[in-house]
């Protein structure tokens, strides 16, 4: 039986372990990729990336404890769970409906195109011409486009 995780650990690194060596209760921190990763809180196992960026999620750092902005929906993965990590704490959000987590999925789709604004937008021609990988290997160089 698996057990749900009630605080999380932060750890700095620069990067991130496989699901397989993560240790349930460490938030995984690597600032030289941008992004916290974890073994879902609810205890299935799997492991949750969230990306750091303006258009993604936030880290707050105080010295001794961390945070992550916005909650953590894991809608894709069985177990649905749903938590902010405020604090090293997880705090537990009620289960949503599959119309809500339709709703908050375009919601968050709009936000990050509002985010990025339309000199963040992928040149099409690029697009067409080197494929998904290509472009998505220049936004993990320099994800805030300077």
């Amino acid at each position: 039986m698996s057990t749900r995780t009630t605080i999380f650990a932060p750890e700095f690194v620069d990067s991130v372990p496989g699901a397989e060596a993560m240790s349930p209760g460490t938030l995984y921190v690597s600032m030289k990729y941008a992004l916290a990763s974890h073994k879902c809180a609810c205890g299935c196992g799997l492991e949750v990336v969230t990306p750091l960026s303006r258009t993604d999620w936030s880290l707050y750092f105080d010295g001794e404890s961390i945070s992550l902005h916005p909650s953590i929906g894991n809608w894709s993965f069985p177990c649905q769970s749903h938590y902010w990590i405020r604090r090293n704490a997880v705090e537990w959000a009620p289960k949503w409906s599959r119309a809500r987590i339709e709703a908050q999925r375009q919601a968050d789709l709009a936000r990050r195109h509002r985010g990025f604004g339309e000199e963040q937008q992928l040149d099409q021609t690029e697009h067409r011409r080197r494929g998904i990988w290509a472009v998505l290997h220049r936004w993990f160089r320099n994800p805030y486009g300077h």
